[in-house]
């Protein structure tokens, strides 16, 4: 398992968050950083380096020289602008080519870490780059917004996500996608992942569990979710007999409901919401502590305000292993389909 994102010294996110979650659940992890912070940029402030495309480049050279790159899953994160992302590309090309006689020997989930709720906050020629990489990637794992970048496709609407979705695996040949943090109502109780594998003719197969949504902003969730779902998506598709299928592809012929990328999520969000509430549960009860007879909240600045809440909302991973390895599936997966008929020509084509 060769993973990327960036390391923060403290609390999980990024490579912390998602190598304890895969060794955790029993994966063997070399970990390649794309940058070194001293917290997650939640805080909104950070000191550290970010790792350059030739520093990325070197690394897995010297892996590849000690014949160390016998890898079957790839999941690649942050990157921090777009020769970064280029040469996380090339590693994963370079992986793909050596296991191209094989077919499913080799598996690259690509998490296109962009933005979100309207906002990009990486460099903006990183859009383009990760658009080149697309044919590549067996399972991509935008958010709502960077589905929306990825495809060209305002989303306002599910009727819209199903475009764009529909879009991606047409234009771009992407065998799986999922879609995070899908919602189109602010103030909605609920929150969706959007998930379609592929049928050979490339329209989509299209599910979505909804979610409970809760007042808490968290920061690492991201990384949790694209480290669960490797593990996951890999135990569905031992079940099935689909690790000697390029790209792990289920036949046309099964349902939504009944595919690997499905029973995998419904895994992944009955893990990571039990984990959440719980988180959510111990941050209320510090935060209550701090505005007590004892605290000094309403002393605090703004920005000490800020920094104590956002260390209060810290995921509990450790303390919480039960709830990672035996997921009580609570939120189980609907089909979705369009009240059309699919018709591939009018889902809008890709801008040049």
């Amino acid at each position: 398992m060769l993973g990327r994102a960036f390391l923060p010294w403290l609390r999980h996110v990024g490579n912390s968050m998602a190598v304890f979650v895969m060794q955790a659940l029993g994966c063997e992890v070399a970990a390649l950083n794309t940058v070194h912070y001293s917290n997650h940029l939640g805080y909104r402030q950070a000191k550290g380096t970010k790792t350059s495309a030739d520093e990325i480049s070197e690394l897995y050279t010297g892996l590849k020289q000690s014949y160390l790159i016998d890898f079957d899953v790839m999941l690649s994160g942050y990157a921090p602008g777009p020769e970064a992302v280029d040469a996380v590309g090339a590693i994963a090309r370079d992986l793909k080519l050596k296991a191209s006689t094989k077919p499913g020997s080799f598996f690259w989930i690509l998490d296109p870490v962009m933005g979100d709720e309207g906002r990009i906050y990486v460099n903006e020629a990183v859009v383009p780059a990760y658009k080149s990489l697309l044919r590549d990637a067996d399972l991509i794992l935008p958010n709502q917004f960077e589905a929306e970048l990825l495809s060209d496709v305002k989303t306002t609407s599910m009727s819209d996500l199903i475009d764009a979705v529909a879009k991606l695996h047409r234009d771009y040949r992407i065998p799986h996608i999922i879609v995070t943090s899908v919602r189109f109502d602010p103030t909605s109780p609920v929150i969706s992942v959007v998930g379609s594998s592929s049928c050979t003719d490339r329209s989509p197969r299209l599910f979505k569990v909804d979610v409970p949504a809760l007042d808490c902003f968290f920061s690492g969730t991201g990384d949790m979710f694209a480290a669960l779902t490797v593990v996951r998506l890999r135990e569905a598709v031992s079940e099935k007999g689909l690790f000697g299928t390029a790209s792990w592809r289920s036949a046309d012929g099964v349902d939504a409901l009944d595919l690997p990328l499905a029973r995998a999520t419904e895994k992944v969000l009955g893990s990571m919401h039990k984990i959440l509430e719980k988180t959510k549960l111990a941050r209320d009860v510090e935060v209550e502590k701090m505005s007590g007879p004892q605290g000094a909240l309403e002393k605090d600045s703004e920005k000490r305000l800020h920094l104590r809440k956002t260390k209060a909302a810290e995921v509990r991973l450790v303390r919480n292993l039960p709830d990672l390895r035996e997921p009580e599936v609570r939120f189980r997966a609907q089909a979705l389909r369009k009240t059309m008929e699919w018709n591939p020509a009018k889902i809008p084509q890709a801008s040049a």
